[in-house]
């Protein structure tokens, strides 16, 4: 039976840890996890933040997640797209899914992110 989900592994070009860490980390808040020994030799990086772990793994014939895709939460959507709009990345909105506030960005290397704010009820009417 499963009893929960442990990460979800997005694909990375060779050389774009530094990239990574910039937008995972630095922009969206998330902590880098230490890679054990054995997989650290692989290249790519980690990331953890409340509920979430992020595995980027380096893949030689690399091509963008552009319709999968992970859902990341988040407690305050537009303070997250301002900050993200402050670093040139683009948000792009949406309003299709009841309950949450979301936008789809791209991180440095192409995947599509989606960041999502549960709202009240009574703030979807407004």
């Amino acid at each position: 039976m499963i009893t929960g989900l442990h990460h979800v592994q997005l694909a990375a070009p060779p050389g774009s840890e530094p990239r990574l860490r910039a937008f995972y980390a630095g922009l969206l808040g998330l902590a880098e996890v230490p890679k054990p020994a054995a997989l650290a030799v692989r290249g790519g990086v980690w990331f953890r933040g409340q509920g979430v772990e992020l595995h980027l793994g380096v893949e030689e014939d690399f091509r963008p997640a552009r319709k999968a895709h992970p859902g990341l939460l988040v407690d305050d959507l537009p303070a997250m797209i301002a900050r993200l709009g402050a670093a040139g990345v683009d948000a792009r909105s949406d309003d299709l899914l009841p309950g949450f506030r979301r936008c789809y960005v791209d991180d440095p290397v192409g995947n599509r992110i989606e960041l999502l704010e549960r709202v009240r009820p009574a703030e979807e009417r407004v």
